[in-house]
């Protein structure tokens, strides 16, 4: 069945392999497996649990220990080529022993949902991805008295960001527990770009953000947005969003995608009242 590995005793041919094999499932099942929070932290040489087989990695999973009020959760990939082996169960038992653990399948794939089931799992939130053509017409971004907007400058702009991030997020740990240490993780990425990260001004202060991502192939994301409680009923959530849109679409992007966990019904209003359709589907199961 292969060498169960504990988690951060990967070396770095191994953390390769790793990536090698995330590269190889996306391309055959046609979805990310793993977050981008997992894959910097591979990256970085904070490894997961892996399962090893004739001295390859051919199995990976991410764990993210419990947040405040929110449960140890994880994910994990099996190389396309060395599926059906039980290193999926394998990874996904090891996963499960840490208390109150909860594992996501990106793209909702049958095998994972299969996979959980045999294992007494169920389905308990879902992420959707939503699209949109940016060629489609947007609506002029109007702006609120008092209110200015501008570009991100690093080096500047990362403390008040994670203050308005954490109080914007205050009831969503996985966003509001962000740290400088993983803004500047995200500003080492090449997509990072401050001319598509907005902020919101209102009489000195940061009232809200919307940053923006560009993936390969032409897609920009609506990578985060966020409004500051005491800024709320502002309309600084569609304001911002339309920048960022508006933003997107003079780059040359193709399609907009963006997340919203299937429980903000506010936000997957707003989105779905901008033009985005339901695109794919992150299953959570616990």
């Amino acid at each position: 069945m292969g060498e169960l590995r504990a988690r951060g005793t990967l070396g770095e041919a191994e953390v390769a392999e790793a990536l090698a094999l995330v590269e190889a499932a996306a391309r055959v099942d046609g979805v990310g497996p793993l977050s981008e929070h997992a894959l910097l932290a591979l990256r970085g040489g904070r490894s997961g649990p892996a399962v090893v087989e004739g001295g390859v990695v051919v199995a990976y999973a991410h764990f993210d220990p419990a947040v405040e009020d929110e449960p140890a959760a994880g994910e994990l990939v099996v190389h396309p080529e060395h599926r059906r082996r039980g290193h999926g169960r394998l990874l996904l038992r090891a996963l499960r022993e840490e208390a109150g653990v909860r594992v996501w399948a990106h793209g909702d794939l049958p095998a994972a949902a299969a996979l959980a089931e045999s294992e007494g799992m169920a389905r308990v939130r879902a992420l959707f991805q939503l699209r949109r053509p940016a060629s489609e017409p947007l609506p002029e971004a109007r702006v609120a008295d008092g209110v200015r907007i501008r570009a991100f400058e690093p080096g500047r702009d990362e403390s008040a960001w994670l203050a308005v991030n954490a109080r914007a997020f205050a009831d969503h740990p996985e966003q509001g527990a962000w740290t400088m240490e993983d803004v500047q993780a995200r500003e080492a990425e090449e997509w990072f770009d401050p001319a598509g990260f907005f902020l919101a001004e209102r009489e000195g202060r940061l009232a809200g953000f919307h940053w923006t991502k560009v993936h390969p192939g032409k897609i920009g994301e609506v990578y985060v947005v966020g409004v500051d409680p005491d800024a709320q009923g502002l309309g600084l959530g569609r304001t911002l969003t339309l920048v960022g849109l508006h933003h997107l679409r003079s780059t040359g992007m193709d399609q907009i995608m963006l997340y919203v966990d299937e429980s903000n019904v506010a936000a997957v209003r707003l989105y779905e009242s901008l033009g985005f359709a339901r695109y794919a589907v992150d299953v959570m199961y616990a």
